[in-house]
């Protein structure tokens, strides 16, 4: 299985990796940093740096559909390595830590309001959930006020992990209803953000919400009889 570096610490931004198989889907590595798309997060690009100086463009990352493992998709018509070819993965850090601080930013967003969430997306500059708010009207300006103050009140974020057991027994930890949080292996990840959130997830995050940066709420949308789509934007 690759060892998926970016699980314990989202700052890694390059390592040396070996590559294990290549196919239509991509390259499979044995450790990458590069997240693979998932849970509304898009997946990583950057470039594989071969022995001899050569460097691949990956232009996505996703899950491998046969192992789910990360497989970095190269650009169309590039040379692919051999396996066994050890490689140096280089992330492109701007545009993941724009990731990083926008899906933190939407866990906040989460923490503020009271109803489940049915679905989500984010980007370098915006992002979104949709929520099941039936008859409920939400201020727009409010909402923006205390996601910045949450954002200036600096949080620690981290991750950590529990049972299988233990999420079945509180399943209100689960926020999302339509992506449930994978078990089966024994153990869940979750993301904390101290004082403020906790919900199973498996993306990257900054370390601290003062490192999102101001944000505003934008347009709320209403997406069938009780979905309400909020969008935020980075200011």
């Amino acid at each position: 299985m690759t060892d998926e570096l970016f699980r314990e610490n989202a700052y890694l931004k390059s390592c040396e990796a070996r590559v294990v198989s290549v196919d239509e889907a991509g390259a499979r590595l044995d450790r990458t940093v590069f997240y693979p798309e998932g849970g509304g997060q898009p997946g990583d690009t950057g470039v594989l740096r071969l022995a001899d100086g050569r460097e691949l463009k990956v232009v996505d990352t996703r899950k491998h559909p046969a192992t789910g493992e990360p497989s970095h998709v190269l650009e169309p018509g590039s040379a692919a390595p051999a396996v066994g070819d050890i490689v140096t993965v280089v992330l492109d850090w701007d545009r993941r830590h724009r990731h990083m601080r926008m899906h933190t930013c939407l866990h906040l967003l989460c923490s503020l309001v009271a109803g489940s969430v049915t679905g989500g997306a984010l980007g370098e500059v915006k992002g979104r959930l949709d929520f099941d708010l039936p008859n409920t009207a939400v201020d727009k300006e409010k909402l923006t006020a205390d996601l910045n103050r949450l954002v200036a009140e600096d949080h620690p974020v981290r991750p950590r992990w529990i049972t299988d057991d233990e999420l079945a027994a509180n399943p209100g930890l689960v926020r999302t209803m339509s992506v449930k949080p994978p078990t089966g292996s024994g153990k869940v990840r979750l993301l904390e953000i101290d004082g403020v959130d906790l919900q199973p997830c498996g993306g990257t995050h900054v370390a601290r919400t003062g490192e999102i940066g101001q944000v505003a709420v934008g347009k709320i949308e209403n997406k069938g009889r009780q979905n309400r789509r909020i969008n935020i934007a980075f200011v």
